[in-house]
């Protein structure tokens, strides 16, 4: 029944889209306008609750809980869990925005600082570093606990549903289990579409820069079609080989494009800015979590970090899911240190990196990648290279890293959608896996006809509205499972009775 409905409900939104991609877009657009007006605050308070209730696990008295059985160890190396987890839970979207955002802050900044002063630089690395920090990953940790808590250590099927019977018992076995899943299902794909729809876009703009590949929807809409080739091959290959070879190779390739780009560009600048974005990050960080603009009516709240914490709960039954899948063994507190810790600090060197070098372009008076960003933000990226020695090969190794990230992100995607739509199993038919591969390609085709760029954020935001209130169900469910299974105060064990003697 998920399946059949989760594919009936896409189904019908995609032939929407390709049959009439204007409608699709004035719908999505009010929408947004509609979610980011009313349900701003919420989307604050939500995620600003869920790195809490992160940190509270991790260091409290249920940090020592093994997700898994108590004997359990880790499948996967340290670096290959790395490797993967940061591929799914990233990829695209850091290279897509790496130089774009912290140009676009720089350009517009918020708080009515003046444009294209050393002020707005600050605050551009500053909100570029809160946007992809702490809380993408505290809002993956929170599926990625509950589904790895209940999968692994109570035997639950990996379903989001499963990880509520605290809370409703055996109805999570029945249509309110159903619907949750299907809920969870839909935020999945209009997520992982919208990032595809990056992607495309991006890889569009590289082959451009590169090769000379003329821009435009007729384009994109090929490369989605030849990588969604690529990843159906993928995903046919399983978990252990063909998305664990992925990662590490995005995490070989990132960090060669990111290193070429320290080396050539103003290094010392660089690690300057590294450790003063740091700190204004950490200063700032609650009233970053909590910054609405009632009295001015200022749209940059909504229209970026509203937007992304969007994209992140869209995202979040996905990559939870899969974070979840290959965690099994690790305990509490090593699981939050390491998803949110790790993977928030690569970030901050990224954008350190591309938008640091882009900021220091600017400031010195070189305007092109302003005027790049100004004009189209996939080719921000480029524009920078076009300001290094050796800017032709960054493009085309850029480009490749763009299109594993690509095929990994969609590989991953395939998985966990066939593993939700299959009652949790946790080695999903090839056949499911192929379904959801070419719904996943056919959303992006849709949203790119009915809206491009704008019409892939839509997505996002409308599908995480009503996931969001099941992660924070998933947050109750999760601690109140724990606290039966380990209460404060156990019931002191009944004396052993002394033995009687034979005679």
């Amino acid at each position: 029944m998920v399946l059949y409905l989760s594919v009936a409900l896409i189904a019908a939104f995609v032939l929407w889209g390709l049959l009439s991609p204007a409608s699709l877009g004035a719908a999505a657009s009010a929408g947004v306008a509609f979610t980011t007006a009313s349900f701003g605050w919420y989307y604050l308070l939500a995620v600003l609750t869920f790195l809490l209730f992160c940190g509270y696990l991790a260091l409290s008295r249920y940090g020592s809980v093994k997700l898994g059985r108590d004997e359990d160890e880790p499948e996967f190396s340290t670096a290959s869990w790395f490797a993967m987890l940061f591929s799914a839970g990233m990829g695209i979207g850091l290279v897509f925005w790496g130089v774009a955002e912290p140009v676009s802050h720089f350009l517009k900044p918020p708080g009515g600082l003046t444009p294209e002063s050393p002020e707005a630089a600050r605050a551009a690395l500053k909100y570029s570093f809160f946007h992809w920090g702490l809380h993408p990953w505290a809002i993956y940790s929170v599926v990625a606990l509950s589904i790895a808590y209940f999968s692994f250590r109570r035997g639950e099927p990996t379903l989001i549903s499963r990880t509520f019977r605290p809370l409703l018992g055996n109805r999570v076995e029945g249509p309110i289990g159903q619907v949750i899943d299907v809920l969870a299902i839909l935020a999945t794909v209009f997520g992982v579409a919208a990032s595809l729809g990056f992607g495309a876009i991006q890889i569009n703009s590289g082959l451009n820069s590169a090769f000379g590949l003329p821009v435009g929807v007729a384009s994109q809409l090929a490369i989605i079609g030849v990588v969604t080739v690529l990843y159906m091959l993928s995903a046919s290959t399983g978990l252990n080989k063909g998305i664990q070879l992925l990662s590490n190779t995005n995490v070989v390739l990132a960090g060669l494009l990111m290193a070429a780009v320290f080396v050539l560009g103003p290094t010392v600048f660089l690690l300057d800015t590294f450790t003063t974005s740091v700190g204004g990050y950490v200063q700032d960080l609650i009233n970053l979590s909590t910054r609405l603009t009632p009295f001015t009516g200022d749209t940059w709240v909504g229209g970026w970090t509203i937007f992304y914490w969007a994209w992140w709960i869209a995202w979040a039954p996905f990559v939870g899911l899969f974070i979840a899948r290959v965690s099994r063994g690790r305990t509490i507190k090593e699981f939050v240190t390491g998803v949110l810790l790790v993977p928030a600090l690569v970030s901050f060197l990224w954008f350190t990196v591309f938008g640091g070098s882009a900021l220091r372009q600017e400031l010195q008076g070189d305007v092109a990648i302003a005027e790049a960003t100004q004009k189209d933000v996939s080719t921000a990226l480029f524009a920078l290279f076009d300001t290094l020695p050796l800017g032709g090969g960054l493009a085309i190794l850029a480009t490749l890293l763009i299109s594993s990230f690509f095929i990994t992100s969609a590989d991953s995607a395939t998985y966990v959608l066939g593993m939700q739509s299959s009652r949790g199993n946790p080695n999903p038919s090839t056949p499911v896996k192929l379904i959801w591969g070419v719904l996943q390609a056919l959303i992006a085709a849709a949203l790119l006809l009915s809206g491009g760029l704008a019409g892939l954020q839509s997505a996002s935001v409308l599908a995480a509205l009503p996931f969001s209130a099941v992660m924070l169900g998933m947050c109750w469910s999760l601690h109140r499972a724990l606290s039966e299974e380990f209460p404060r105060h156990p019931a002191p064990r009944p004396e052993q009775a002394p033995k009687q003697d034979a005679a």
